[in-house]
């Protein structure tokens, strides 16, 4: 058990983290940051008084408090408008961003001015780690995953260790899922990885997909296996279409939180994690799905995987996608 864990964004993904970490007990103390709802300037003032005294993050930790006398567990939850949350937590998980939703007119902001404007919200989040919790480790949500897991390296400068992105272990687990489905077998028996940047070019790794330890080609056959590499890589915009708004919010939660139990119970447990590479894979700088030992200290080693020759040149690919990414990144920060 931590001390404090800090939440950044009190969305669907920041409450089902509040709720888990509760029921959990993974730390004494829960501390969750969001600045919602804002004031319109153009409501009336007296709407405008109302909205400045709401909150979403104060709201959803008053109503898990309310109900821990009837799970029986003593958590302190905290909420703020600001980060004053967050301030001393020993473990931080980021989900803050501006998901890509129509505006007024219909119209959708642009991949670049949603970029630009989720990289705004990151330096704000950096900030406010740096002033209240400079030690944590840092297990970032927040979309693109690739690109803010980069702004925070350049905007915070921790040590290797202390910063990773969830994205590997949300892609592995769906993987794992629609195997277990098309083989007809428990989801336990399932072991996959995906690699690569959390997007379209990302890399379910068939070779290491397993069942009970037999390779996956024994249950089900290579047009079933094609397709659902396919529909992992979509897996999380089919999720969005069939709820007509926001993301998924339970799988990437508790994707997360079994990278933070990793880290809080130090396991030493193997998982699919956005991490930094310094010459991993032919990799350096950037922040790239692979499979890490995750411990006390965070991201303790990154572990290499004999590729196939098809998969390394997937995993080229991708890579190629995430530097691409963070070129553009680069240039905005310039201009932020």
């Amino acid at each position: 058990m931590l001390s404090k864990i800090g939440l950044i964004g009190g969305g669907y993904i920041g409450g089902v983290l509040a709720q888990e970490i509760a029921q959990r007990g993974l730390a004494r103390e829960v501390g969750l940051v969001d600045p919602a709802p804002f004031v319109n300037p153009k409501d009336p003032p007296d709407r405008q008084e109302v909205t400045k005294k709401q909150s979403v993050s104060i709201g959803k930790t008053l109503d898990i408090s309310e109900g821990l006398p009837t799970i029986r567990r003593d958590v302190r939850l905290v909420g703020s408008k600001d980060y004053s949350a967050i301030k001393g937590a020993e473990l931080i998980i980021n989900t803050a961003g501006v998901p890509r939703k129509a505006r007024p007119d219909g119209s959708y902001p642009s991949r670049e001015e949603l970029l630009a404007t989720n990289l705004r919200v990151t330096g704000q989040v950096a900030e406010g780690i740096k002033q209240n919790c400079p030690d944590a480790i840092i297990i970032s949500i927040a979309n693109p995953l690739d690109a803010i897991v980069y702004t925070l390296d350049k905007r915070l400068g921790p040590s290797k260790n202390k910063l990773m992105g969830m994205a590997g272990q949300l892609d592995s687990g769906r993987y794992c899922y629609f195997v277990a489905d098309a083989a007809d077998v428990s989801v336990e028996n399932v072991s996959a990885l995906v690699l690569g940047g959390h997007g379209d070019t990302m890399v379910p790794v068939r070779s290491s997909c397993l069942i009970a330890g037999i390779p996956v080609s024994k249950f089900v056959d290579d047009d079933t296996l094609k397709s659902i590499e396919t529909r992992t890589r979509k897996a999380g915009g089919e999720v969005v279409g069939l709820l007509g708004f926001g993301s998924a919010f339970v799988s990437p939660a508790w994707a997360a939180l079994e990278m933070a139990e990793a880290i809080i119970h130090d396991k030493r447990k193997i998982l699919p994690v956005c991490a930094k590479l310094d010459g991993e894979y032919g990799v350096d700088g950037l922040f790239v799905g692979v499979p890490a030992i995750l411990g006390r200290n965070g991201m303790e080693k990154v572990i290499e995987l004999d590729l196939t020759a098809e998969e390394k040149k997937a995993f080229e690919h991708s890579v190629a996608a995430v530097r691409k990414t963070c070129d553009e990144v680069d240039e905005m920060l310039e201009k932020l």
